[in-house]
């Protein structure tokens, strides 16, 4: 990215930093790098390119086998992780890391169930090496199911919601 031209010590915009990390979201930009006079910021976003030395998830996140006989021993607080629905309309994560169901620790989720979702309706957050990417439905329907709960690891493909149009 071109250089800013310097313009004394004012202050970064706020705004402008703002509209730099929507386009980075928008165009995928995974890094962006801006200096003026003796003042530069790094924006990063994502994982770098290391994410294969990123240990596996625990066996505990994948989908239980239909004839296992541990599922039935499963401790109730792992209940909301599984998918009371094999198949079916889901959304899926599009990115690892920690999901969050609210914007904010004491702030309404995003979505429940029954709630009615655009393409373009905002239903979680998927934290990343401290970066915060907003989830979007990407479908049109209504929220039967939230398969996950705020905190959970969560991986690529992982099932998030479960819908129905």
């Amino acid at each position: 990215m071109a250089e800013a031209p310097s313009t004394g010590d004012a202050p970064f915009d706020l705004d402008k930093l703002q509209q730099l990390i929507e386009m980075m979201e928008k165009h995928g930009l995974s890094e962006v790098h801006l200096r003026r006079g003796d003042e530069q910021w790094r924006l990063r976003r994502g994982a770098k390119e290391v994410l294969q030395a990123v240990p596996q998830q625990p066996t505990y996140f994948a989908p239980a086998p239909v004839q296992a006989p541990a599922a039935a021993t499963l401790p109730a607080a792992a209940a909301p992780a599984a998918d009371p629905q094999p198949g079916g309309l889901t959304i899926k994560s599009p990115t690892i890391g920690t999901f969050y169901a609210t914007p904010a620790p004491n702030d309404p989720p995003f979505v429940s169930v029954g709630s009615v979702v655009t393409p373009e309706t905002i239903v979680c957050t998927i934290e990343q090496m401290k970066v915060f990417n907003q989830i979007q439905a990407g479908v049109s329907g209504t929220i039967t199911a939230i398969l996950v709960k705020s905190g959970d690891a969560v991986e690529f493909d992982t099932p998030l919601f479960r819908y129905k149009n």
